[in-house]
């Protein structure tokens, strides 16, 4: 937000759209913590002269009063940089208390408010840059340096910002990855925690991505760089972070629309306060210093920092932090089946070519047809016509229908690889039994308009989906449905497997978009997909959760949620998360609101002093504060069980 408490400003901090660093925050810190040291051993100086030599008084008020100034000078400061820019907001609330009290002679008195409010003052400043720099951790794992490899075959170390796309590094055991790339040499294990969440490391060698600010473990291996700077991984990490931590909720815009009226409000009273008590100036000194709202101010922004930190740790990342409020009101979930309920890796379960056809002709075609396709259904073709040696015809006037199929003529001959409905649509026909693959998603391979067999293919469900649907259901999701392109006899074993509610299936993706669009007529939906051929469906949904966004700009830009990884685990967390920091947030207001309305009533009225006044000031921003960093906990206990998951590996 805009202004935090007396005399902090997270907009300096955070300028630029940036985290405010460690070693300015630090030093800022440092600062006001030199001062409270200094001005507080001057003021209690000043009592322990007056203790011990009561016949020197002078030699007492002066050290009361270089404390007090001491003390102060930081506030004012805070103060005077408002009103030089035309605003006034709490600062000058808190100047003009220690104003009254310089002005009454009260420097003792005056020293002790400035103690405690710069206190206040250095304990919200480290809370809050401690919770960015948990953040700037995860964001700063990219090394500076890189062993790039010459022409020549040696290697020299040059800065990361150096490289370019296409340039090969090495990077050895221990060394974090400085820029996205793709393993040319070697094989190792590499720790992606930083990005995913996921404690467990992942197995890579030739041919397998690996991202910048990832450790590599346990071997040698060299890296061609294919993405640098802000366009890896980690940067588009970086971005969503500062964006959300740059968002505003609802509750903060409103505190932002009224704030410029306190001020004013609370001055006016403490006028009235001192027209009616006859000029009792304690009265208006500890108003003003109680009036400052400092516990109602942090309430949100210290929640979302923390959730925010939290659900970065985790591999949740959050593009706006109204996302993460709407979480929490969802009721139902529509969910994609193939690479978000199952894993995605199709493999041919089942070869059933006509009669005249031979199993390794209806592959060798059906690899042919799907030689340039990246849809699983091709893969799995391509991976099986590999393992078994049946090499590819190049063929001609490839043509990839989405979501249906794809054409080429290969040999001379037309040939179609698809789906069943859509080869059928186009007077293909589709004589054999489909019952015989039940259970498995079917494509039919035809080679100049004639059915040459098919293929079935299986696809493993996640083993957590089914722990993952039972405990949305128990935090009050009314619906689980599930949509997917795969037959209505396939969609349906999923869904009675997984004590889905409602599906879907032979669902194009513009079908997928308008089921999405009947359920929001009745609830707020999200939609949950692998981000890649789910975009139009993500962007339907009230709130939209991309799996699997590791390495995928798609699914990063086309959610408003992304998670780091496929454990599908994360959702329930994700929707405790934003139900604990809604609770939270609005504890923290009820106890700020409380204490600033229940703490003008009693200065008004005399039975509070000014020192007591500042002592509470101080007492309820800690407890403000400790109350919201409860939520950087949140996920531990999966973490943690990651992590034995490894030990007794």
């Amino acid at each position: 937000m805009s202004v935090c408490i007396c005399g902090h400003d997270h907009t300096e901090d955070a300028k630029n759209g940036e985290l405010m660093s460690e070693g300015r925050g630090h030093g800022r810190s440092m600062g006001r913590a030199a001062f409270a040291a200094v001005g507080g051993f001057l003021v209690l100086n000043s009592f322990l002269l007056e203790w011990f030599f009561p016949e020197q008084p002078f030699a007492s008020e002066v050290s009361a009063v270089i404390g007090a100034i001491v003390l102060a000078l930081p506030i004012f400061i805070a103060a005077v940089r408002d009103l030089c820019v035309g605003r006034v907001y709490m600062n000058e609330l808190v100047a003009l208390a220690i104003l009254a009290a310089f002005a009454g002679q009260e420097f003792r008195e005056a020293g002790i408010i400035s103690f405690f409010l710069l206190i206040t003052i250095i304990i919200e400043t480290r809370t809050a840059s401690g919770a960015q720099r948990s953040i700037e951790e995860l964001l700063r794992l990219t090394p500076h340096d890189a062993h790039k490899k010459n022409a020549d075959g040696t290697y020299t170390d040059v800065e990361a910002a150096e490289l370019s796309i296409g340039d090969v590094i090495s990077v050895r055991p221990g060394e974090n990855f400085p820029v996205d790339g793709e393993i040319i040499e070697g094989q190792s294990a590499v720790n992606q925690a930083s990005i995913t969440g996921e404690s467990l490391p992942v197995d890579k060698a030739v041919g397998d991505e690996v991202y910048a600010g990832t450790q590599n473990l346990s071997g040698g291996i060299e890296v061609r760089v294919t993405k640098i700077g802000d366009d890896t991984t980690l940067g588009k990490v970086k971005e969503m972070i500062l964006a959300a931590e740059s968002s505003k909720s609802p509750i903060v815009r409103l505190i932002d629309k009224y704030a410029a009226f306190y001020t004013p409000t609370i001055l006016m009273l403490a006028m009235l306060t001192w027209w009616f008590s006859d000029g009792d100036m304690n009265r208006v000194i500890t108003l003003l210093v109680i009036a400052c709202p400092c516990a109602v101010v942090l309430a949100t922004p210290t929640a979302v920092v923390a959730a925010v930190a939290a659900a970065a740790r985790l591999g949740i990342l959050i593009k706006n932090i109204t996302h993460l409020e709407l979480a929490s009101k969802i009721k139902t979930f529509v969910f994609d089946k193939t690479g978000t309920l199952t894993e995605g890796e199709l493999a041919v379960a089942k070869i059933r070519p006509v009669e005249g056809v031979e199993p390794a002709e209806l592959l060798l075609v059906a690899a042919s047809v799907e030689s340039r396709s990246n849809h699983p259904t091709a893969l799995a073709i391509l991976r099986l016509a590999k393992e078994v040696g049946i090499k590819v015809t190049e063929g001609t006037d490839y043509e990839e229908v989405h979501g249906k199929g794809v054409t080429a003529n290969i040999g001379g001959a037309p040939c179609v690889v698809g789906r069943t409905k859509w080869m059928a649509e186009q007077g293909i026909v589709i004589d054999q039994d489909e019952t015989e693959v039940i259970g498995m998603s079917v494509v039919g391979i035809a080679r100049n308009g004639k059915l040459m067999g098919m293929l079935g293919f299986r696809d493993k469900i996640r083993p957590e989906a089914a722990e993952t649907i039972k405990e949305l259901k128990a935090a009050g999701i009314r619906q689980c449905a599930m949509v997917t392109g795969d037959r209505a006899a396939v969609a349906s074993e999923v869904a009675k497997t997984l004590g889905i509610d409602d599906f879907q299936g032979d669902c194009l993706p513009e079908g997928k978009v308008e089921y999405v669009e009947n359920v929001k007529k009745d609830s707020l939906v999200a939609f949950v997909g692998d981000g890649v051929n789910d975009a139009p469906a993500l962007a339907a949904g009230n709130l939209s959760i991309a799996m699997r966004a590791i390495g995928s700009d798609i699914a990063i830009n086309s959610a408003s949620i992304a998670l780091m990884n496929n454990d599908l685990r994360r959702i329930p967390l994700l929707i405790a998360l934003s139900k604990k920091m809604s609770s939270v947030i609005s504890q923290n207001l009820a106890f700020g609101m409380i204490f600033v309305v229940g703490g003008i009533i009693l200065s008004v009225f005399g039975e509070l002093t000014p020192v007591v006044a500042a002592i509470f000031h101080t007492v309820s921003t800690l407890i403000v504060i400790f109350n919201s960093a409860r939520l950087v906990r949140t996920g531990e206990n999966i973490t943690l069980a990651e992590s034995q998951q490894e030990q007794t590996k």
